[in-house]
C-alpha cells in the first residue's frame, strides 16, 4: 500500500495510485505559518494591515468592513499614503509554534504544507473593497500594478523567512479568483496583473525546496486554467462543478490536478444527510476518474462548516476507492 504522499504523486503524475487521494490527507497544514490576527466567529478585529474584519455569530465566515470609517485604501492613486505593510515576523518566539508543528510531521508520509492567506487579489479588495478594486483595474491600471508589486514583494519577504524556519515541501495558498459562475477578471486582465507576480512568488517557492503548489480558489476558473499552469500551480483546490471538471481533466490533466468537485454548498448545510453526501461523492468520483483528480469538499480547509460533513465525505470517498480500485 502506498503512503499518502506516494499515492498523491502517482495521482498527479498519471501513474498508478492504489486509491483515491482522500481530501487533504496528503498534506498536514501548518496553520501556525499564518502569523498575525485572523477573525473568528463572533469577533470583530483589525488585522496587521489595518483592515477591519467582522464575523457575525451564525454566519459561515468573516469579511472586511468597507464603510467610509473603516476602509483602508481610500484612493488607489495615493496607495503609498494608505497601505503600510506590517513587519515580517523574524523572532524565534513568533515562529516557535510553526516550527514545533512542522518538526513533528512525518515527511515520508505526508507533505509539510505551509498555509498562506490571503492572496494578492484578495488583498486588493480587502484594502479597498471589491467594487473599488475591480474599477481600479480599468481606471488606474498603473497604480494597481504598483500595489500588486508591493504586495508580492511583501509575500516574497515573508516566504523567505517561512522557508528558512519550517522548510515546507508544500504551499497551500488561498486567493479566490471568481464567483460560482465567472472569474472576477478576464483572462487577459488576469494575465496582465497577476501572472507576473504569481510566477515570481511560486517560482521562488519552487526554487527553495517546495515541491507542491496547491492553490485554493473555490470558484469558476475554467478560463484561468492556462494561467494557473503558467504560474506553476500543481493542484487547483476548490474546483466547483460549474467548471465541468471531467472536461478540464481531459484537456489539462497532464499539467495540473483538480481537487474538489464536491460543492460544499450542496452537502455542507444544517440538514445534510449521509445519503446526500454519498450521492455527490459517487458522482464526483465516477465522472472524474482516478487520475489528475482529488475528490474533496470545495471549502478551503480540512473541515466543514457543519459537524460531521467532512468526516462523512472522507468515509464516502474510502467506499468509492474500494469500489473503483
Amino acid at each position: 500500500m502506498l503512503t499518502k504522499r506516494q499515492n498523491l504523486i502517482e495521482t498527479i503524475k498519471g501513474g498508478n495510485p492504489d486509491r483515491f487521494v482522500n481530501q487533504y490527507e496528503f498534506m498536514e497544514l501548518v496553520l501556525e505559518s499564518r502569523i498575525g490576527k485572523s477573525v473568528r466567529p463572533g469577533q470583530k478585529i483589525v488585522n496587521d494591515w489595518g483592515v477591519t474584519f467582522s464575523w457575525p455569530e451564525g454566519q459561515l465566515g468573516g469579511f472586511p468592513v468597507h464603510d467610509k470609517e473603516h476602509i483602508v485604501l481610500k484612493d488607489i492613486t495615493e496607495w503609498r499614503k494608505y497601505v503600510k505593510a506590517p513587519p515580517v515576523p523574524t523572532s524565534d518566539e513568533a515562529w516557535a509554534p510553526a516550527i514545533e508543528h512542522a518538526n513533528k510531521i512525518d515527511r515520508n508520509e505526508v507533505f509539510v504544507a505551509a498555509f498562506v492567506a490571503p492572496g494578492l487579489f484578495e488583498m486588493t479588495h480587502h484594502l479597498m473593497s471589491m467594487e473599488e478594486a475591480l474599477m481600479a483595474f480599468y481606471e488606474e491600471p498603473e497604480s494597481m500594478h504598483e500595489l500588486i508589486d508591493y504586495l508580492a514583494e511583501y509575500e516574497l519577504a515573508y516566504a523567505k523567512e517561512m522557508i528558512n524556519r519550517i522548510h515546507p515541501d508544500c504551499i497551500f495558498h488561498h486567493d479566490d479568483w471568481g464567483s460560482q459562475i465567472s472569474s472576477f477578471l478576464s483572462p487577459e486582465m488576469f494575465e496582465e496583473f497577476f501572472v507576473p507576480a504569481y510566477k515570481k512568488i511560486y517560482g521562488f517557492y519552487k526554487a527553495n525546496g517546495v515541491e507542491l503548489i496547491v492553490h485554493h480558489s473555490d470558484t469558476y476558473g475554467v478560463n484561468l486554467v492556462p494561467s494557473m499552469i503558467e504560474v506553476g500551480i500543481d493542484i487547483w483546490q476548490g474546483v466547483m462543478t460549474t467548471n465541468n471538471t471531467p472536461e478540464l481533466i481531459k484537456e489539462y490533466g497532464s499539467q495540473i490536478t483538480f481537487m474538489g468537485e464536491i460543492d460544499s454548498g450542496k452537502v455542507d448545510f444544517p440538514e445534510w444527510t449521509p445519503e446526500i453526501v454519498a450521492e455527490h461523492v459517487e458522482k464526483a468520483c465516477k465522472s472524474c476518474g482516478k487520475l489528475y483528480f482529488i475528490p474533496n469538499l470545495t471549502q478551503g480547509l480540512n473541515f466543514s462548516s457543519f459537524p460531521g460533513v467532512y468526516e462523512e465525505t472522507s468515509a464516502a470517498i474510502d467506499r468509492m476507492s474500494k469500489e473503483m480500485f
